[in-house]
């Protein structure tokens, strides 16, 4: 059955991927984005009905949010997300929105140090006071991670010391949110934490990488001063860093590892491997300029 479709943040990584594979799926989907760029341009050459607006703006999102049967909702890491999140639940109530697929964190929980992963936390509980149905998502470390953090040394400094995750690609989840979005109902409720192939080390992670590189990347933890440092040269936000260092900790601890199939029972196909993931991604680490 065809429905009508918002994603919200669609020029994001998995807001990209959820919007094409709606549109694939003869879904008609509007895409909120910040601004009209090369990446709106090619949503809007796949057939979606791209709207320029602002999730801090209530009205703009009463608007684009009207005819609409459920909504996908991703915020980045930066200051502003209750205010989204009370945004997005008022008007999804107003225009009698069916479902809202939340993107949230595996970190977010009340007690946690990081001040975004608090706030998900919160933000998911102020959606489930909402008479509007909601699934939230809480994925591990993305596996994009991999390609945000390359510096072309061929070697991951990062302060996880010997933790573990199953990295996730952004795809992989957007085949979750597509899959919630046509059928919402047997997921309201839920909190569904989403995790990759295989959970692995950073040692590990590194060879699967030297293999798809055919070069060798190296693996060398650091300490959280560092690691600011790191952050602070590559022109992070504050809000980011202190976010940053918080979950370094949580990794440290097990809060990011785990596994379960949620991927491949919900969306339908097993999820990309490391490997897998950054042989796809080659020509960005091949091409890679600082």
């Amino acid at each position: 059955m065809q429905r009508n479709l918002l994603v919200v943040g669609a020029t994001g990584r998995t807001g990209g991927y959820t919007t094409g594979l709606l549109l694939e799926r003869g879904h008609r989907v509007r895409a909120l984005v910040r601004g009209l760029d090369g990446r709106a341009e090619r949503l809007a050459a796949l057939g979606a009905d791209v709207v320029e607006g602002d999730v801090l703006d209530l009205d703009s999102l009463a608007e684009v949010t009207k005819g609409i049967d459920a909504l996908y909702f991703t915020y980045p890491i930066r200051p502003g997300l209750m205010d989204a999140t009370a945004n997005v639940g008022q008007a999804a109530e107003e225009n009698g929105v069916q479902a809202i697929v939340n993107m949230s964190q595996i970190s977010a929980r009340r007690d946690t140090a990081s001040n975004a992963a608090r706030q998900h936390w919160v933000a998911e509980r102020v959606l489930d006071r909402s008479p509007v149905p909601v699934t939230h998502l809480r994925p591990t470390f993305f596996a994009e991670w991999l390609i945000n953090m390359w510096d072309g040394s061929g070697t991951l400094r990062f302060p996880f010391a010997g933790g573990r995750h199953a990295p996730i690609a952004a795809s992989d989840q957007a085949k979750v949110i597509a899959a919630v979005l046509e059928d919402p109902a047997p997921h309201a409720g839920q909190i569904y934490p989403l995790y990759g192939a295989e959970e692995l080390d950073h040692y590990e992670i590194a060879e699967k990488m030297s293999r798809a590189l055919d070069r060798k990347v190296t693996y060398v933890p650091i300490e959280l001063d560092e690691f600011k440092a790191i952050l602070e040269q590559r022109g992070t936000s504050p809000h980011m860093i202190q976010h940053l260092l918080a979950v370094a900790i949580d990794y440290r601890n097990g809060v990011f590892s785990g596994m379960n199939d949620l991927v491949k029972t919900i969306g339908g196909v097993a999820p990309l491997d490391v490997q897998g993931f950054v042989a796809q991604n080659r020509s960005f680490y091949d091409n890679y300029s600082a």
